[in-house]
This record gives structure tokens, sequence and C-alpha cells, in this order.
């Protein structure tokens, strides 16, 4: 009977089988679910879905991918890495340190030949002389058209720039030059006046037959102007003007009123003028500009006590003008291994002498690229490096000119390590000797200026008037031919990323960075170059000349 009732489907055994029966399909079917997402995912973390092109776009794995993948590497120059060079290099640089030691304990006869052991003139044959009387015209001066005021602005040399030209222009508009002032700059902070730095009396008399110079405005004119300088009127000029530029626009000026201003005056008189323009920017700038007595003696003093540091080399030395201060390392926006300390100093620095100038919009800085176009001023210790891979041991004698060294404790140690007989204005000078120069560092420029001009080599490691006038004045001095190593930083920068460089390597990159740097020859000034540079030929004369 329970068969036949079965097979009728009746009876309670089959009803109660069908809720299971459900549960198993729903089961199965959370089972196909659950591996087609998975399937899904897995095919996801696996990159797909975009076939071989790959355009599905960005996945997690590609993601991860590029988190992993290493940034890639700067450029070749682009970093500092100067000190880490000279940690591995230094155990070299001391052997050839031991070596030159013992050389220098023997006999002279025997003492190896110094880098600095050469002449001024490597080539007799041609010498060239000063020669600036020969291009002078000189006729008795006509009544004088008015006063010409100018406000002089920089530091030392570029005061010394507008001197000269002042005296240019003056003779253009055959007008009385009233001494020039300067203007104080907040980066050089230096309240020295005209006489304060050069010579006033003898500047007056030696040009009295050129141009007309006094010393102030006289009082009779200053009156018609309410006895105040500002009410002069102020013929802004644009930079390399020409002598066009001031007969047709300043001397009709100048004839009405008896008195015109140019301030700012720097850079205002073309690189190119007649003959006779560029001969008398020659004779202010060589024979007419002289240091103040007090500067003139203790330079004179600072030279002789340098000959005599550097009895090892006859006498001669190597002067370089090292630009490491902090306003210049602000300036250039180059970072060096100082971290996070220096990066807030050179803000600090930046915001202190040039406000909010490095934050304008659009301003883009760059420290690696600066690095890499060899805008970065040279560390004390990369100077250090590339003279003695040049081949200037320790017996050499160096003069540093300088101001104040951004963090000297650190960054000259290595270069006095590498140069013993290093010297600097406050190691030549008793500190009662610099008492009265200091906090004008004009003055204290002035001191610098004159110990490099007399050495046997100069180096320059950041450009400046500095350096341009300082190689202007050597060639006038040592017949064109004087010594100048100006490194091309670009090069240089290479050989200081690459803390893997052996010695004899470094030292074959430094000799020919020298080869290339060493400026002994005759330099001719090209149209757009400052005469203050190359005075040849336009103030020199070839083995005849005559002062």
């Amino acid at each position: 009977m329970s068969v036949a009732l079965y097979a009728r489907g009746g009876g309670a055994k089959p009803a109660a089988r069908r809720p299971g029966r459900g549960r198993r399909r729903a089961a199965v079917v959370l089972l196909l679910a659950l591996a087609y997402a998975a399937g899904i995912l897995m095919f996801v973390l696996e990159g797909g879905g975009g076939g071989p092109s790959g355009r599905a776009g960005v996945t997690v794995a590609s993601l991860r991918r590029r988190r992993a993948a290493p940034l890639p590497s700067p450029p070749p120059g682009s970093v500092y890495r100067s000190h880490l060079v000279f940690d591995r290099l230094l155990p070299d640089i001391r052997d050839e340190t031991s070596s030159a030691s013992t050389a220098s304990s023997l006999s002279s006869t025997s003492w190896r030949r110094s880098m600095l052991m050469t002449s001024h003139n490597q080539n007799p044959g041609e010498l060239w002389m000063p020669c600036i009387n020969r291009r002078l015209i000189r006729s008795e001066l006509p009544p004088s058209n008015g006063y010409l005021m100018v406000e002089a602005n920089g530091g030392l040399n570029q005061q010394r720039l507008s001197i000269c030209d002042a005296v240019a222009v003056a003779s253009l508009l055959n007008a009385t030059l009233v001494i020039p002032t300067f203007h104080f700059n907040s980066v050089w902070r230096d309240h020295s006046k005209f006489g304060d730095i050069f010579d006033e009396d003898y500047f007056i008399e030696t040009l009295r037959e050129h141009v007309r110079v006094v010393k102030e405005l006289p009082a009779d004119v200053l009156e018609h102007f309410n006895n105040n300088i500002s009410s002069i009127p102020n013929l802004r000029t644009k930079a390399y003007s020409s002598p066009n530029h001031y007969m047709q626009k300043v001397l009709p000026k100048l004839q009405e009123l008896g008195v015109v201003r140019i301030a700012p005056f720097s850079n205002r008189l073309v690189q190119s003028a007649p003959s006779n323009i560029q001969a008398l920017r020659c004779f202010v700038n060589y024979q007419a500009l002289r240091f103040a007595e007090p500067i003139r003696v203790l330079a004179k003093d600072m030279v002789e006590r340098m000959v005599k540091k550097s009895t090892l080399t006859g006498g001669k030395y190597i002067s370089v003008h090292l630009r490491f201060e902090e306003d210049m390392v602000a300036f250039s926006c180059c970072t060096y291994d100082g971290g996070s300390k220096e990066k807030i100093e050179m803000e600090n620095a930046r915001e202190r002498s040039w406000r909010g100038k490095f934050h304008r919009h659009g301003r883009v800085i760059n420290p690696e690229a600066n690095r890499r176009d060899g805008k970065c001023p040279l560390t004390p210790l990369e100077v250090g490096m590339m003279l003695r891979g040049m081949g200037f041991d320790n017996t050499t004698s160096l003069y540093v000119a300088s101001g104040k060294i951004y963090n000297a404790e650190k960054y000259m140690a290595p270069l006095r390590q590498m140069f013993p007989l290093l010297a600097t204005k406050d190691t030549l000078a008793l500190p009662e000797e610099l008492a009265e120069f200091e906090g004008h560092s004009s003055r204290l420029a002035a001191l610098d200026y004159t110990v490099c001009l007399r050495s046997e080599v100069f180096v320059t490691t950041q450009g400046g008037n500095f350096p341009h006038f300082l190689m202007g004045h050597r060639r006038y001095l040592f017949g064109g031919n004087a010594r100048t190593i100006k490194p091309d930083k670009r090069k240089l920068v290479l050989s200081f990323d690459d803390p893997n460089i052996r010695w004899d390597q470094f030292k074959r990159h430094m000799q020919d960075i020298l080869h290339h740097s060493d400026m002994r020859g005759t330099a001719f000034r090209k149209p757009n170059d400052s005469i203050y540079t190359f005075p040849l030929p336009d103030c020199m004369c070839q083995q005849d000349g005559m002062i």
C-alpha cells in the first residue's frame, strides 16, 4: 500500500523533500556567482581587460608596478656630490702631498719644477704695452656746458665702472663732473664715500687736462633747486646708451638747466665707442683711479707678506676669487650638502635681501639645472680639488679673496687641508690693521683686489665685475699675458658628480679643463666685450708702446 500511495503522489515523504532540493540549487547558484566574481577579480589583478593594446586603463597591478618603479636618475652633474669624491680621493691627495714634502726638503737644484715657476709673459715676441696717450686727443678745454651728477651703484668694481663711464660721458658733453655719489646697497651694506675708497685729490688732478671734476655742486647752482639735489631733473637713461643719445637727449637739458642727474648710473654707455672715449676710459681706470692712502699702504704690506710666504715658489703665488658668501649662495638658488638647515638659511637670506623676488608668479627655481649649466658657485672644497688635480701641490701659496664664507668652518677646512700655505686678508693683516676697514665691504674688496692683481696666477670661479676688472687690469700691467684660470664649470661638475672616479682619471679631466681655461695669450676685445676686461687693442700697442 505504501508503494501505491507513493506512486500516486500522495503521502508525506515526497512533500518533505522539495525544500532541501531548493536549498541545494541556491547553494550551487551562490557558488557559481562567487566563482564568477573570483574570476573577474583574478582577471583584473592580472592586468587584463584591455586586450593586446592594454587600453583598459589603470589597474591595481599596474598601479603597484608604477609605485615600485624607481625614479629616473638626474642627469650627470645635477647633484652636489663633491664631498663624496673628496672622501674617496683624499688618500691619493695625501700620497702626493707626502711626495711634494719630500721633494721640497731637497736642495733647490733638485727640487721639482713648480707649476708657478713660470713667467707672466709666455710669448715675449707678442708683448703689448699701454699706449693710452697716443689715443687721447688733447686740446684746451672749452667752457663747460654745465654740471653732470651721477650715482654709482653696486660693489667696488661696479662703482669703478660707473666712475670711468661718467668721466667719458662728461667728456662727450663737455660737462663738469661732480665726484660721483655711491648708492647704499642692501647686499654690500657699505656707507663709504668716494674719498674713503679712492684718492679724490689725485683723481681730480690727473684728469684736469681731459675733464673738469669738482668735489661738490657749487652752492649758487644748488640754490636754483631750493638747495635740494633731488629737485634736479634725473634723466634716466637705458643701459648701453650710445654717444648720440647723450648728445641728442642729455646735452640740450644740460645746456638749459646747467646741471643734470643720471641715477642709477651703471653700464650706461655702450661698450664700443670712438677711440678717444675708449682711451679715456682706460686712462681713468688704470691711472686716475688709485685707492685711498690707508688702503694702498696696507695692501702693499699684504702683497709683500704674501711674497715672503711663497719662498718655495720663488715668491710667486696663486690668487682665487672665491664667491661662496651667504648672499651669493642664496642668490644662485643652488643646493649643496647642508640638508634642511641649509635650505632654511638660504630661504631666509633670499627674503632678507630680495624680498619676494624668488616667489613671483611664474618664477621657476631648478637647482639641478643651475648646477648642470655651471651657474653654481664653487665650494672651497671644489676649488681645492680642482687646483690639486691641475697640478698645484701643497707647496703652492694660495691667497683667497672673498667676503665672509658661508659655513666657513665646514667648507674651508678641506681647502686648508689641501693647501696649508693658504692666506686671506684676515691672516695676512693684523686685527688692528683691519679694524678701520671692518663693516666696509668695498674697502675690504680693495685690499683683495690689490693682492690678486700682483699674483702669478688668478683663478676666477663665479664671474662678476671683480674678476672682469681684475683680468683686464692684469692684462694691462703684464703685457697682455697674465695667467688666468677660468674653468668650464659645466665640465667640472661632471667629474665632481662621480663618487667612484679614480685619481688618475680626475687629474686628466682637470688638466684638460686647465688646458682650455688657462688664458695666457693676448685676448682682443670683440664689439660687445667690455674694455675693462679686454683693453687690447683700444688701450695697448704692440711692443714699442708708450704710456
